[in-house]
């Protein structure tokens, strides 16, 4: 029995190990089968390889792979496949998976590294078949790869990447590498280990980006959308469709995106160099024109997310360097007044660069000088944006009593400005805290009362009366009765606005937006400054006005409790005026549009319908605006109040439908 057992045991032992050692064959025979497999295959190109289900043969194909393809002799390796289609490759893997570590490890920045040097130096390696598109996507790639990970930055900038990425940005090729070029650089630039590698190279790319950031939107329009599509070169083509085949309209608003991200990304990087080495702020602020038209440059509706130059500007103003430059340029602040009194998303990035400038004892007569007549304006701002008690801040600002400060005379409107401020903040404060509440009661009716004299004067066509009576009425307003004040300054804007005094009334809405809660929630005064925007040529600021109202418009319609069952199932309607006035200041607002109609002026037809007499204001009390203590009470005799829709007999505005997606992603 025992030596059964024995024998058993010896036999199941045997067993084992032959089951082993023949496991251990077959799986050496299939590593030899796919091997086998993958080297017999049609190719060993990229797409193949990254297919590959065992780990191990897939890593060591894509670091053959990448070896061997800066050094391809033509437009081909010798598998076939094109040097363009195995980098577009890359790039599509870049882009869908950018922080994934096994393509860059493996060695795929370094290929792209040593293609675009290559793509530099031999141009006519880079005229073969479809080369011409290797140096757009392997900057792309290494752009993409670098968007969130420091680690893939390192890979890139070890490779050698930052040299070739500065020589596209400086225009080296064409404006579409340079776009990919600025995007990569800003990655680069914005990691503490590998902003040193892109730093040394500050002195040459500094200017290269100002120049890029000036000129990239003329440069565009010359070269790409101002040809006729036969003229156009056919890879820049065929990189905006991806592929595949786009309109000349649909290649057009493809071009005016990418000029836009050229910008964007050329400004980016160098607010990555401004933030983290103040030495950069005296070589950005050398060139006088880049500075100048820098708080102009906007990411438009296409680019809304990015601050562009007002968030430079921003950063300068943070050395006192930059402020020096920033307040010796007397376009640069007239830019960030308007874009302080304006509905940008940014508006509180321009008022924070007034404040820096103004809080500086060597810039403030100059900045006070320049831009108090439009800082009063918002000096009842609560909060705008992320910023609380901004108005306070302004008012602190410009009210200084430093011997040093105030030792030179300020023009005389900006004497009268701060003037005026003084009363406002301090010595009327002053009084109505020491006031009897029964006085300041009576106040208030008087100032209802002129209110009520205004209405009546403004209908019967004298608006000189009314603007005197509104004005008396402002005065004898106590200052807690924000909301009265708030519709006071609106109509004043009405008046100004019947009088065409755009600048006048630009100001008066600016003071009514600052009182609303929250600020620039008021959906009449924002119609009126549009108007007194259009008045002016200012389209930018009118649009963005346009935008902001037609977004409480259409609010209001969906939220209203008051309307008619069918009225609620219907798609709501912006009134005629405004949506012409969209339509028309989103045709002027392009990145193109003022190089294509550089020397041609808004006038004529292009003055917006008016709305009638009792129709200018909303159609109903401001309650959709969250800032109702009590009805508005616009112009008396507002029994049909209300922007009319479309009752002048005209044709509807034409809105591109591009337009309108643009505007429904605004709103």
């Amino acid at each position: 029995m025992e030596l059964n057992t024995s024998s058993s045991s010896r036999h199941s032992s045997n067993s084992k190990a032959k089951a082993k050692a023949m496991a251990k064959i077959v799986e050496e025979e299939e590593e030899e089968e796919a091997e086998d497999f993958f080297s017999s295959s049609d190719c060993g190109c990229f797409l193949c390889a990254i297919k590959q289900p065992d780990a191990r043969l897939r890593r060591a194909s894509l670091a053959d792979f990448f070896r061997e393809l800066p050094y391809c002799d033509d437009d081909g390796g010798s598998n076939g496949q094109s040097c363009a289609a195995a980098v577009a490759a890359v790039w599509r893997a870049a882009m869908a998976a950018p922080d994934d570590p096994e393509l860059p490890s493996l060695g795929a920045i370094r290929c792209m590294s040593l293609l675009l040097a290559r793509a530099l130096a031999d141009a006519a390696w880079r005229r073969r078949g479809d080369n011409a598109r290797v140096p757009y996507y392997a900057a792309h790639a290494i752009g993409s790869y670098t968007i969130r990970s420091a680690a893939h930055a390192e890979l890139a900038v070890a490779a050698g990447s930052v040299r070739p990425l500065v020589a596209l940005l400086g225009g080296a090729m064409t404006w579409v590498e340079q776009r990919a070029a600025a995007r990569a650089l800003g990655h680069l630039a914005s990691y503490d280990a590998t902003f040193p590698a892109v730093a040394r190279h500050a002195a040459e790319a500094v200017p290269l980006a100002a120049r890029a950031a000036s000129t990239c939107v003329a440069d565009v329009y010359a070269t790409f959308v101002a040809l006729p599509p036969s003229r156009r070169p056919r890879y820049q083509r065929e990189l905006m469709a991806c592929g595949g085949g786009l309109g000349v309209d649909a290649e057009d608003r493809k071009a005016e995106e990418w000029a836009s991200q050229l910008q964007c990304w050329s400004l980016y990087f160098l607010s990555c160099l401004a933030s983290r080495d103040v030495s950069s702020h005296a070589m950005i602020c050398q060139d006088a024109v880049f500075l100048r038209d820098l708080s102009r440059m906007w990411g438009g509706l296409a680019n809304g997310d990015s601050p562009a130059g007002v968030g430079l500007l921003r950063l300068l103003c943070r050395s006192p360097v930059g402020r020096a430059a920033v307040a010796a340029c007397r376009d640069a602040l007239a830019s960030l007044c308007d874009l302080a009194r304006s509905s940008d998303d940014w508006q509180y990035m321009a008022v924070d660069c007034l404040l820096l400038l103004l809080d500086d004892r060597d810039t403030w007569h100059a900045v006070a000088d320049a831009t108090a007549a439009c800082l009063v304006d918002l000096v009842e701002i609560r909060q705008l944006g992320p910023r609380r008690r901004l108005g306070d801040a302004i008012a602190s600002a410009l009210l200084v009593d430093d011997d040093h400060v105030r030792g030179r005379e300020l023009g005389a409107e900006a004497e009268k400005a701060i003037g005026s401020l003084r009363e406002l903040k301090l010595e009327r404060k002053e009084r109505e805290e020491a006031m009897l509440r029964d006085e300041l009661i009576k106040r208030e009716i008087l100032a209802k009362d002129k209110k009520r004299q205004g209405n009546d004067s403004f209908l019967n066509g004298d608006v000189g009366k009314a603007i005197d009576l509104y004005t008396e009425a402002l005065e004898l307003c106590p200052l807690s009765r924000r909301r009265e004040r708030l519709v006071l300054h609106s109509n004043l804007a009405q008046c100004r606005l019947a009088r065409h005094d755009a600048d006048a009334a630009v100001g008066d809405a600016t003071r009514a937006l600052a009182l609303a809660r929250p600020a620039n929630a008021h959906a009449r005064s924002l119609w009126r400054r549009a108007q007194a925007y259009d008045m002016k040529g200012m389209a930018r600021e009118s649009l963005l006005d346009c935008l902001a109202f037609a977004g409480t418009w259409l609010d209001r319609r969906r939220q209203n409790k008051h309307t008619t069952r069918a009225a609620r199932g219907a798609c709501p309607k912006l009134p005629y005026c405004v949506a012409r006035m969209i339509s028309k200041q989103m045709s002027v607002t392009g990145l193109f549009a003022g190089v294509a109609m550089s020397c041609d002026k808004v006038g004529g037809d292009d003055c917006m319908p008016r709305c009638s007499e009792d129709g200018d204001g909303d159609d109903e009390d401001d309650e959709d605006d969250r800032d109702d203590d009590e009805s508005e009470g616009e112009f008396a005799g507002n029994s049909a109040a209300g922007l009319k829709i479309c009752t002048s007999g005209r044709e509807p505005p034409i809105v591109t439908e591009d337009a309108w997606r643009r505007l429904a992603r605004m709103i």
